[in-house]
Order: structure tokens, then C-alpha cells, then sequence
């Protein structure tokens, strides 16, 4: 594997979000992904209001077997809840984040090497990871394109 270079610092805005939070396996992720994808998608269509970046998935904590996950939409504006779906934010931070290119199963490497960058240069992260997804499954493994973001303290 490559190593990673393109790692960065960057102050983000706070970001209003539509999601859904649950716990799963990581082996249910795709099916669970999708599933809520679909929902918040026929909701924002309801409600006649269109993403304002693309799709990502928050992960609480690291936990494979017991994932906290939650899966979700920026928007432009703070939308009303239904059923399952939360309406909420992601907070201004600090960030440092990197663009993979390739399978969701090769990240460990990026995520790792970002650790490590962080520790360098004496950061500390805040615990949430996102990844944002700039394209899918209707594309070839090794032309996904995956942005994950740490937030710092």
C-alpha cells in the first residue's frame, strides 16, 4: 500500500445534519447504510429539501462488534425530526482530514497513518470520525473515493 500524503488541517463550520443513530456489527454495515440512506433520502424529497454535501457515516467509538454508527445528510438548515431520523449538527471544529482513494476494507492503513500525523505534530484528537462519501457502490473498489475527517480537541 502507498503511503498517505495528503493529510491536512482545516477549520469546519458547523454543519446541520438530518441522521440515524444505531449500534450494529460491522459486517451489517452496508445493508444498515443503505437502508438509512434510502429513508433520509424519500424524507428530504418529502420535504422538498436537497443535501448540501454528500452523505457520511459518524463512528462513536471503534468497537467492531458493537459499533456506535450514525448515518447521515448535511443540510442546509435545521430540519423537524420523524420517526427515526434526528435532526442535528455537526460541530465547528478543528479537523484533520485525508481523501482515500480505494476499498472501504484498505482504510485501516489511512486511518492509521493519520493517527500517527496527529501524534506528531502533537494534536489530540476528539474522538468522532467521519467519513464522507464521494461516490458508491455503482463504482468500481479501487475508484471509491472516502473522506475522513478526525476532529480535534
Amino acid at each position: 500500500m502507498p503511503r498517505v500524503s495528503n493529510i491536512e488541517l482545516l477549520r469546519k463550520r458547523e454543519q446541520p445534519t438530518i441522521s440515524i443513530r444505531t449500534r450494529a456489527k460491522v459486517e451489517d454495515l452496508p445493508m444498515l447504510i443503505g437502508e438509512g440512506y434510502g429513508r433520509m433520502a424519500d424524507y428530504l424529497k418529502e420535504l422538498g429539501e436537497l443535501l448540501s454535501d454528500v452523505p457520511y457515516v459518524a463512528y462513536h467509538n471503534m468497537d467492531m462488534q458493537d459499533l456506535d454508527v450514525e448515518m447521515g445528510f448535511p443540510v442546509s438548515k435545521i430540519l423537524p425530526e420523524k420517526g427515526k431520523i434526528q435532526s442535528g449538527s455537526i460541530p465547528e471544529s478543528n479537523v484533520v482530514f485525508c481523501m482515500h482513494r480505494g476499498a472501504y476494507g484498505e482504510m485501516a492503513s489511512t486511518y492509521e497513518e493519520m493517527a500517527d500525523w496527529i501524534e506528531k505534530n502533537g494534536l489530540t484528537p476528539a474522538g468522532t470520525v467521519y467519513e464522507y462519501y464521494y461516490n458508491g457502490p455503482e463504482y468500481p473498489e479501487s475508484e471509491l473515493l472516502t473522506m475522513i475527517v478526525m476532529p480535534l480537541l
